[in-house]
C-alpha cells in the first residue's frame, strides 16, 4: 500500500496566507514563508500554494515568493493560481516549484493539459477540480468555485487523466471550510476508476476525517488549510493517529 500524503494548503492573497469558508470571508493566517517552514519541519509530505486572486501582473510577485519558500523547505510543493500558458509554468518551475496546478485554464482549453504534460512531464502537472453538487449532480466550477460549468465532475476527471495530468486536486466547494468531513462518496467514485492519484480537499475538521478520506474516500492524499494554520490539529499528532489507525503514512 502506498503511503498516504498530508498536504497543508496555503491560499495566498497579496503575499499573505488567508483562509475563509466556501472561499469567502477571508481572514489573515500568517506569513506564507514562515508557515511553509513550520509545515516542512513538522513532517508535512508536500505543500500547495494557491494564489487565489492571481492576475498576470502578480505573476512576478508570486515567483519571488516561490523562490523564498523553495529556499526554506525540503519537501515538494505545488503552485497554482492564474497559470494558463507554457511560459507561466516555466517561470514558476524555474523559481523553485516542483509542480504546478491549473484549473480554469484547463476547463477553457483542455488541450493545454496535453501540451503542458508533453513539455514538462505529467509528474509536474496537477489539475485542480472545484466541484459543487447541483440537484444531485456534481458539476465542475471555475473562478474559485463561483462560476458553474456544464462539465460533469466525474467525466472531466477522466478526461483530465486521459490528457496526461499527473494528479487531480479535487475540492468539494460544498464542504470547503465547513470542517464537516471530506466528500468521500464522490472521491471514492473518482479514485477507484482513475490511474492517477487524487488529492482530497474541502472539509477537514477532525483527525477522524483524514482516516475516513483515506479508507472510505480512497484518496491518495488529503489537503487542509485552516485546521493547520490555526493549530487545531498538529501534523505530527495527525500522523501518529493515522499510523495507529492502520493508515500507511510517512513517519515524522
Amino acid at each position: 500500500m502506498l503511503t498516504k500524503r498530508i498536504i497543508p494548503c496555503l491560499d495566498i492573497k497579496e503575499g499573505r496566507t488567508v483562509k475563509g469558508v466556501n472561499f469567502v470571508e477571508l481572514r489573515d493566517a500568517g506569513d506564507p514563508v514562515e508557515l511553509a517552514k513550520i509545515y516542512s519541519d513538522e513532517g508535512a509530505d508536500e505543500l500547495v500554494f494557491l494564489d487565489i486572486t492571481a492576475t498576470v501582473d502578480k505573476r512576478k510577485t508570486l515567483a519571488e515568493l516561490v523562490t523564498k519558500v523553495a529556499k526554506t523547505i525540503n519537501i515538494p510543493f505545488t503552485v497554482g493560481g492564474g497559470i494558463s500558458t507554457i511560459e507561466d509554468v516555466k517561470v514558476l518551475l524555474n523559481a523553485g516549484a516542483d509542480k504546478i496546478s491549473i484549473n480554469s485554464a484547463a476547463v477553457h482549453n483542455p488541450q493545454i493539459i496535453n501540451e503542458m504534460a508533453a513539455e514538462f512531464g505529467s509528474q509536474c502537472i496537477v489539475v485542480a477540480i472545484d466541484t459543487r453538487n447541483v440537484d444531485g449532480i456534481d458539476f465542475v466550477h471555475t473562478h474559485g468555485g463561483r462560476k458553474a460549468t456544464l462539465l460533469k465532475t466525474q467525466a472531466w476527471a477522466q478526461e483530465v487523466c486521459d490528457r496526461g495530468a499527473g494528479e487531480i486536486l479535487l475540492t468539494s466547494m460544498d464542504h470547503d471550510g465547513t470542517k464537516s468531513g471530506f466528500s468521500n462518496e464522490l472521491l471514492a467514485e473518482i479514485s477507484s476508476v482513475l490511474s492517477i492519484p487524487v488529492i482530497a480537499s474541502g472539509g477537514a475538521g477532525t483527525m477522524a476525517h483524514f482516516k475516513d478520506v483515506f479508507t472510505f474516500g480512497k484518496a491518495d492524499a488529503a489537503l487542509a488549510a485552516s485546521i493547520f494554520h490555526f493549530k487545531e490539529i498538529g501534523i505530527p499528532e495527525l500522523k501518529g493517529y493515522l499510523g495507529n489507525e492502520g493508515v500507511s503514512i510517512r513517519k515524522v
